[in-house]
């Protein structure tokens, strides 16, 4: 099959996603069955979530947290990307129950592979604002879901509608946050790790286009740049301008770097328009246009923003949907997201 039978097999089926997208947006019920198909240590606590939970107990929760995270990302645009990165690292490990945000020695936040995560005092705020308005009601895992949304549409992504109900998980490991993708995979251990979350390859190439904006650590490429592999040479994946340009920006291993070199504040597709010209960051990225799994897809979404953003909010729904069935069982509405209420 040619690459252009490819790319227009996959944009049909991207069209008849965008319209399931579309129509789920306005209906909560058909945006509800889009959730992560039923595995079995991802329970069925996922029929449990609700979009009127806090509608009499806590009046006006979104609206508090919105505001919330408007207020930090007018005044750190940087912070919504790291909003969003945040989410995805809890919905990694035990599913979405805030078990990223437990502060104590051992836990996931302590990590190694958690050390550039942000975003925590944000969260902290919310938590102290609804404690005073509906005490021991909101969940901190139903707070870090709805501002990694709210952090989307700052940044000029789509918005989704979320179901709430999540529990707060009391238990946090270091050792399980080394799980998480951090960028030097191969496309089929990512694609494995999400199969394993309940998500498929295109979910695994959607969320990847949250790269469309951020930052990451020039520690994470560094290796790419002068010793790939252990041949003293740079990645020859990457496009020797935007290599030159790599070097210029992460002399220290310290320093960030954007995801995005050419629309980095803006919520685009020109993640996947990089990818063509050799231009991701991650080799995690570049790998997405090199694969046969995944490049028809990146080519596909590429080539029309509301196919991407339509597509962006199920997978984050999807994502949010991800319960670890211990979890919910035997979680709590935690008073401080910081550490267990006892």
């Amino acid at each position: 099959m040619s690459m252009t039978m490819t790319t227009t097999t996959i944009l049909s089926v991207l069209s008849i996603l965008f319209l399931v997208s579309v129509s789920a947006s306005n209906n909560p019920s058909l945006l509800h069955s889009l959730k992560v198909p039923s595995l079995s240590h991802l329970s069925s606590f996922q029929d449990d979530l609700s979009y009127s939970l806090y509608h009499t107990t806590c009046p006006d929760v979104e609206g508090l947290i919105y505001r919330k995270v408007k207020e930090w990302v007018n005044k750190d645009p940087t912070l919504a990307a790291s909003l969003i990165r945040l989410h995805f690292h809890d919905c990694s490990v035990r599913g979405c129950d805030a078990s990223i945000l437990l502060d104590h020695n051992g836990s996931e936040r302590s990590a190694n592979a958690s050390k550039s995560l942000r975003g925590f005092h944000l969260i902290n705020d919310i938590k102290k604002a609804l404690e005073k308005k509906c005490p021991k009601t909101v969940s901190c895992a139903d707070i870090l879901t709805t501002v990694a949304r709210d952090a989307t549409v700052l940044a000029g992504g789509p918005f989704w509608m979320i179901p709430f109900g999540r529990k707060d998980g009391r238990v946090s490991l270091a050792n399980e946050a080394a799980m998480v993708p951090m960028g030097r995979e191969t496309i089929t251990n990512l694609i494995q790790f999400f199969q394993s979350k309940g998500l498929n390859v295109l979910d695994l190439v959607v969320l990847s286009g949250a790269h469309t904006i951020g930052r990451s650590t020039c520690e994470s490429v560094q290796y790419r740049l002068y010793d790939y592999k252990g041949t003293k040479k740079p990645d020859p994946s990457i496009d020797p301008q935007y290599l030159n340009y790599l070097r210029r920006k992460c002399r220290w291993a310290s320093e960030n770097v954007y995801l995005d070199a050419t629309t980095p504040k803006k919520f685009d597709t020109q993640y996947y328009q990089n990818l063509k010209k050799k231009m991701g960051l991650l080799s995690t990225d570049q790998l997405l246009y090199v694969d046969s799994r995944t490049r028809p897809i990146a080519d596909a979404l590429s080539f029309e923003s509301s196919l991407f953003s339509n597509q962006f909010s199920v997978s984050m729904v999807k994502l949010a949907n991800i319960l670890d069935a211990k979890s919910q069982d035997n979680g709590e509405i935690r008073v401080n997201c910081n550490r267990v209420n006892y």
